[in-house]
């Protein structure tokens, strides 16, 4: 029986060693024997695991002084900065699937003292990206002790820049997750992760501030400020400060109940039956959530391309994640492999000089090694690697269709709907990647209002050739405003690539609609390469119903509608039942809330009047007056000055003020326009000043500005012109009446209400309320 037994437990051992590499192994072995060789650090566990297999290594000595204690497997660590992930991440996360915290809601909403000095501006997901603009630390001096004490520096910490402009590493931001936890679940952060974190998970050495009686097991780490040396005693002196129970540090753990979390996490927030997270929450987590222009890139606590990535090594793909801690602690995650890492060591021990900056480094390669049978160059999903003087933008879909070296029109012969906003992040005009990329045949040109260069402000504009690709240039704003059946015959698909600029009445969106149903008709793919809506996508303004449709009214939507030409599509596709086979590349990056100067993407006029991101905030309300007034058209400032010669410009500024509109300030101004509206007349009236972009609500300025001017000018003021773009002959005959400003927008809200709710099936980008997105901008 005993010979049974020996022979069973030698197959279960070469079983358990075939999940892995020899040559691996052994790299990963050498690599900690020569470290701890050099007692830097004096002693290491590693334990590696791919698919549920696991393989660990202990070396070296957990303790040197006062006596010399071996490394043992179940040696406990302080753990420093992982607590960041393991205890306080979590903790916030289990907090959000209750629904008691909301990722993009302002710090101030939990913390209602985090206020002023730019605070307020500061949200749950800066804090755990480490994008809040805040310090790396609470200074030591002068002298200090308590938690209440550090709370109260933390939260009266200066932001020293508004929130992503950069990524910098504070235990600022999660000193005040951890202050979060405790005063809205009403538990502190060892409590609570305790008990939603550690125990379903069976993490049971696993906690902050350990007992007496486990300290034999604990890894020393250095001498303190009276010359005594720490096991069991948090090292971080600011968590010491506070008691050691503290969202950025504190927390002391164990290899196994390390890779009890992390199968947590490969398991998709489940692990034996216990559901710690929901699956959608882990996704969330383990994504980058750093905004699209910090170049460092990280999830929700989580690392994933930064300075601190070494643990990822040289194999494990971009799109891994994982995090370190100062004492000389690591945990590197991949799910592409269902793997993880973890390395403990005690680096500070015995006289805080040592380091293994590189050792992380090699050990996460030599732990990609050991993974067999795993390509890891081309990982489906990995994200694309920072190029060495890139500059980190949002990615509109031309840069993604580029990264992924055109693969979606792989073998078609293409016809492009484009202009010259159709360009990517460094400007390239999308004519020219399509016409030089040779996994496709780009046959065709078709160009919208104001032509392929948006130079020609007219009527009709006449079929041409393009100079530089030699390519027929169809306008699509002449004879036709579609393509015709003859003109898609050696077309497979219809690409369209052009800069909308989230107004109803803006021309692009119609060019779309009717490319989209004439691709429809010929049975051709249609693949709309999307791109950011400049003035947002969250405020939706304006009536959405329509007295008839027309090129500026191609679909019932609101005015300001907060959609992206590839949610529009989406919509106009479904709801028309064209039928299309559509395709979105996506934009990355993006999210609603964000507008264009958020992106650090360059500004290219869409058409020749829309000369700033001002101006487009602007134009759903001003672009409304533009038939019966002069809107600036012909000046060096179009949509954001008005007048007509019959005004008086004193009196209208005076007037408009009064009104109160949110986010707006008027300046009276004289102006002599060379085109449009009062061509060549002086004209009287006044210069719009956005005082705050959050609150500014552009139709409802259009509105009351329209309703100013029938009061001011009845007789004057051409209003039967403002239906023109307006198209909602109730709305204008309340301006006719006398109805308040006020209650003529009010009686807009239904429509825009069950919009919304038509919106919500197609909204490919992140979202959050309104009302969130104003207090979190302001």
């Amino acid at each position: 029986m005993l010979r049974v037994l020996i022979f069973l437990s030698l197959n279960a051992s070469l079983a358990a060693q075939t999940a892995f590499d020899p040559a691996g192994l052994k790299e990963l072995e050498q690599v900690i024997e020569q470290a701890v060789a050099k007692k830097n650090p004096p002693g290491a566990v590693v334990w590696l695991e791919h698919q549920g297999q696991s393989h660990t290594q202990v070396k070296g000595d957990r303790e040197l002084i006062p006596v010399r204690e071996a490394m043992l497997l179940d040696t406990l660590f302080d753990a420093a900065s992982l607590t960041k992930v393991i205890a306080t991440t979590p903790s916030i996360l289990v907090l959000m699937d209750q629904g008691k915290l909301k990722l993009e809601a302002p710090v101030s909403q939990y913390l209602p003292e985090f206020e002023g000095e730019g605070r307020e501006l500061i949200r749950l997901r800066h804090l755990l990206t480490h994008t809040s603009g805040l310090s790396p630390g609470i200074p030591s001096l002068p002298t200090w002790v308590g938690y209440q004490e550090g709370i109260r520096r933390a939260v009266t910490s200066v932001p020293q820049a508004v929130p992503d402009s950069f990524f910098r590493y504070s235990d600022i931001n999660f000193i005040l997750l951890g202050e979060i936890v405790r005063r809205v679940s009403g538990e502190t952060l060892d409590v609570f992760a305790h008990k939603h974190v550690f125990l379903p998970l069976k993490m049971t050495s696993t906690r902050f501030t350990p007992p007496v009686d486990w300290r034999s097991r604990i890894a020393a780490t250095e001498r303190d400020e009276l010359g005594a040396m720490l096991q069991g005693v948090v090292h971080d002196p600011t968590s010491r400060r506070m008691g050691g129970v503290t969202g950025h540090a504190g927390l002391f753990t164990t290899a196994a109940d390390l890779a009890q979390y992390a199968r947590m996490i490969l398991g998709g927030g489940e692990l034996g039956g216990a559901r710690v997270l929901k699956a959608e929450t882990i996704k969330l987590m383990s994504q980058v959530q750093s905004a699209a222009t910090v170049l460092e890139r990280r999830g929700l606590g989580w690392d994933i391309d930064s300075t601190y990535s070494r643990p990822r090594g040289s194999l494990f793909p971009l799109g891994s994640f994982g995090h370190t801690g100062f004492t000389g602690t690591s945990l590197w995650i991949d799910p592409a492999s269902q793997s993880f890492v973890i390395f403990l060591s005690s680096r500070l021990h015995p006289d805080g000089r040592g380091s293994v900056r590189d050792l992380y480094d090699l050990v996460g390669t030599a732990a990609g090694k050991c993974i067999p049978g795993f390509d890891f160059q081309h990982v489906n999903g990995a994200l694309a690697k920072r190029e060495t003087n890139e500059v980190p933008t949002v990615l509109n879909g031309i840069d993604i269709l580029q990264q992924e070296s055109f693969a979606s029109l792989k073998g078609l012969r293409v016809g492009l709907i484009t202009n010259h906003t159709g360009m990517n992040a460094e400007r390239r005009n999308t004519i020219d990647l399509l016409h030089e990329s040779k996994v496709l045949q780009l046959r065709a040109l078709f160009s919208p209002e104001h032509g392929i260069r948006g130079e020609q402000d007219q009527e009709k504009i006449s079929d041409s050739k393009d100079a530089k690709t030699g390519l027929p240039v169809i306008s699509l704003y002449g004879e036709s405003r579609s393509p015709k059946p003859e003109q898609l015959t050696e077309i497979d698909a219809l690409v369209f690539d052009i800069q909308d600029i989230g107004c109803r009445f803006y021309t692009y969106i119609s060019t779309l609609r009717l490319c989209l149903e004439a691709a429809a008709k010929a049975g051709k793919k249609f693949i709309i390469l999307d791109r950011v809506n400049p003035i947002g996508g969250i405020q939706v303004e304006g009536p959405s119903v329509l007295d008839k449709e027309t090129f500026t009214a191609t679909h019932t939507i609101p005015i300001r509608h907060g959609m992206t030409v590839g949610e529009l599509a989406m919509m106009m596709n479904q709801e028309r039942k064209i039928g299309a086979d559509l395709q979105i590349i996506p934009v990355e990056g993006w999210r609603r809330e964000l507008l264009f100067d958020q992106t650090g993407l360059p500004w290219q006029n869409p058409s020749p009047n829309m000369r700033s991101l001002e101006a487009a905030l602007l134009y759903p309300g001003v672009g409304l007056l533009e038939f019966s007034i002069s809107v600036g058209r012909g000046t060096d400032s179009p949509f954001q000055i008005l007048g007509a010669p019959y005004m008086d410009d004193l009196r209208l500024n005076y007037e408009l003020n009064k009104l109160g509109l949110p986010g707006l300030r008027f300046l009276p101004v004289r102006f002599k326009p060379t085109s449009s509206v009062f061509k060549n007349e002086l004209c009287h009236g006044v210069r719009l000043i956005i005082t705050d972009r959050a609150a500014l609500a552009s139709v409802a300025t259009g509105i009351a500005i329209a309703a100013t001017l029938h009061r001011l000018y009845p007789k004057e003021f051409a209003l039967e012109k403002v239906n023109t773009l307006l198209n909602h002959n109730k709305l204008l005959e309340q301006i006719r009446t006398g109805k308040d400003w006020r209650a003529i927008n009010k009686s807009w809200e239904e429509e825009t209400a069950a919009f919304s709710k038509r919106r919500e099936s197609v909204l490919l980008y992140k979202d959050f309320s309104l009302k969130e997105a104003q207090a979190a901008q302001r």
